[in-house]
């Protein structure tokens, strides 16, 4: 089965102060969306799509596409306003992109297998996309797939995280929360709502859809900016809440078999050494090759 990796690069990265996605952090100067695609690509995925802002795509062509180029299909999408709905009108003072639902399909005419997508600034292991070729073949119209990981597996020493905490039951995700602010603190983990369970199963955005998703996603996302007021220049569409929203309605099933891979990533600047040292390690243990992706 053919399989499409959605890499989600088109996020302002405003926590951290800039361009993430496009940091330099491995070795040997790679990018973190290097290691999912390697990981992927070794699993069976046979075409890369990338998701960006459009200052970013000749640097991601350079530096990622072009080396996979002989090996899989690429392609490159841009998320900006250009793909709205005409009858949208963008408020005057709007930055943010519209979220990850908008980045799917922003790419939705390169989207003619099932597809799974990552962010570009989070590691996730090759454990996760071993799982999802798995799955990815059960999925359908009604029918998703994620991969969740353990909360304690993917907080952050110097900020908070966002997570998708989820109610899953017989290898089915039953809800998921989109919960913000979460922390590491005296041995506990908390968020703004209050403690959360270290062993809890969270979203970490590693979703997989039939393309015959999109018709249903774009609905989604056209209820969503008829209803968002004019005010609201931050408010996102995201996949989490879309999922949560689809399954509450009855009209969607989600697979979810989870991995016991940590996670890690680049949220904040003071990430970039940690997760330098992560990957150095990942190299020294043979689980890289010094050139990732050759």
């Amino acid at each position: 089965m053919k399989a499409s990796l959605l890499v989600l690069a088109a996020g302002l990265g405003s926590r951290f102060g800039g361009d993430k996605q496009i940091s330099h952090v491995g070795p040997n100067g790679e990018f973190l969306m290097e290691y999912s695609i390697h990981d992927a690509l070794k699993a069976g995925f046979e075409k890369v799509v990338f998701i960006l802002k459009s200052e970013m795509v000749e640097a991601v062509k350079r530096e990622v596409g072009d080396k996979i180029s002989d090996k899989v299909e690429v392609c490159y999408a841009v998320q900006d306003y250009s793909t709205l709905p005409d009858w949208y009108s963008i408020p005057e003072k709007r930055v943010k992109p519209f979220g990850t639902v908008h980045a799917v399909l922003a790419a939705k005419e390169f989207l003619t297998e099932p597809f799974v997508t990552v962010n570009a600034d989070d590691y996730y292991g090759a454990e996760c996309f071993e799982i999802m070729m798995r799955m990815l073949p059960k999925t359908n119209s009604g029918c998703a797939a994620m991969v969740p990981y353990i909360l304690k597996n993917t907080v952050s020493e110097n900020g908070g995280v966002t997570r998708g905490v989820c109610n899953i039951s017989g290898g089915r995700l039953m809800s998921v929360n989109e919960t913000g602010g979460i922390i590491p603190k005296d041995g506990k983990i908390v968020s703004e709502n209050g403690e959360i369970d270290p062993e809890s199963q969270v979203s970490m955005n590693f979703w997989g859809f039939s393309h015959e998703t999109l018709p249903a996603m774009e609905r989604y996302f056209e209820d969503f900016l008829r209803r968002i007021k004019p005010e609201e220049i931050k408010a996102e569409c995201l996949l989490p809440i879309m999922v949560n929203d689809m399954l509450a309605a009855g009209s969607f099933e989600v697979l979810a078999e989870p991995s016991s891979d940590r996670w890690f990533g680049i949220t904040y600047k003071e990430d970039k050494p940690d997760t330098e040292r992560e990957l150095l390690k990942l190299h020294a243990s043979g689980a890289y090759p010094a050139k990732v992706l050759g």
